[in-house]
């Protein structure tokens, strides 16, 4: 009982921890983006929001490079805070943005990657990760 209220943590379970958030974040968010890079293959961008009036293939392109480039890099844990900051972005645009006028059911999903992401970026990619094995300053 005496674990269970000590406000310590254990370093090694927090980097396993941190392993399979980033492994598990990156193959729901493949889930989103892949769709999109098909989307982007077709050719059929135009069909996207245009994002602060980028037009709606480039939006398309920076989407698909956060949802599936970022999050790839995230997975194996490789330059995973500069990714999680291009996914934080994502998820800002993705809630205030496309869905600012939707109601919050449907921005739910958006802020509850952003919530992930800004842990990411905060806790960084722990010990089992390529960012650890090559030892970034």
């Amino acid at each position: 009982m005496k674990k269970l209220l000590t406000t310590n943590y254990n370093p090694r379970l927090l980097d396993i921890w941190l392993l399979c958030l980033r492994i598990l974040v990156a193959a729901f968010m493949l889930t989103h983006g892949l769709p999109k890079f098909m989307k982007l293959i077709e050719g059929q961008g135009g069909s996207f929001i245009s994002v602060l009036g980028m037009g709606a293939e480039l939006s398309l392109a920076m989407a698909v490079f956060a949802e599936v480039g970022c999050s790839v890099l995230i997975g194996i844990g490789l330059f995973t805070r500069l990714a999680s900051i291009t996914l934080v972005i994502t998820m800002l645009v993705a809630a205030f943005i496309a869905h600012g006028d939707d109601p919050f059911g449907k921005k739910e999903m958006a802020l509850l990657y952003l919530l992930i992401y800004v842990t990411v970026l905060v806790a960084g990619s722990g010990r089992y990760s390529l960012d650890r094995l090559l030892s970034w300053p």
